[in-house]
């Protein structure tokens, strides 16, 4: 775990304030829960955090390489279906719910789908928003696992599945080599790094 800098230093202060809280607990229920102990399991439970930062920021990347330069017709594509209009805003929703479990006040939402532009502009921003209560020092209500396996996965299939729907629509985009894209966490808006090793 990056302890330097302002953040590094909130973290480290966090830790140390749980581990002594952790530690009485112990004594007085006369638990074996040491301060190194407590220390390792927070320090692992904020390495699950990150990298589920990680991934909110890979499925920002592949989303903007799936809808970059797709034309307003593609939105109400019928080849397969959904539409992708309809799919883009199950998508949002998909994190509008993520970020309701993570804040421990689950709630589904069912939007209605705008215009392409501003669909994608409303995915993006429900996107950031699931990120930016990951980043903060709130805690999380549900485990990293749940919602990786539900609302992220769910979206990463999507994702996919606008990209075939551009080749069955006549508007192909590009592949690329994801392994060596420039993705961190924290990059969830639809301002991405330009692609490094692209191809069709």
């Amino acid at each position: 775990m990056d302890i330097t800098g302002e953040k590094g230093v909130k973290k480290w202060r966090k830790l140390l304030f749980l581990s002594s809280k952790f530690a009485a607990v112990g004594a007085k229920w006369h638990l074996p829960l040491p301060g190194e102990a407590a220390l390792r399991y927070i320090s692992a439970m904020d390495e699950k955090r990150e990298l589920l930062r990680h991934t909110v920021a890979t499925l920002a990347y592949r989303a903007c390489r799936a809808l970059e330069d797709s034309p307003e017709s593609f939105a109400a594509f019928e080849g397969t279906g959904k539409r992708p209009e309809t799919i883009l805003a199950h998508m949002g929703d998909l994190f509008k719910w993520a970020l309701s479990i993570a804040q421990g006040n689950e709630t589904w939402y069912k939007s209605t789908p705008l215009a392409w532009a501003d669909e994608q502009k409303r995915f993006f921003a429900d996107l950031s928003a699931f990120d930016a209560y990951l980043a903060s020092d709130a805690p999380l209500h549900a485990t990293a696992e749940r919602l990786f396996q539900g609302p992220v996965a769910d979206a990463l299939t999507h994702v996919g599945q606008l990209s075939m729907m551009r080749r069955l629509a006549g508007c192909q985009s590009w592949s690329e080599n994801f392994s060596v894209a420039k993705i961190a966490a924290g990059q969830a808006s639809d301002v991405q790094p330009e692609p490094v090793k692209r191809f069709k």
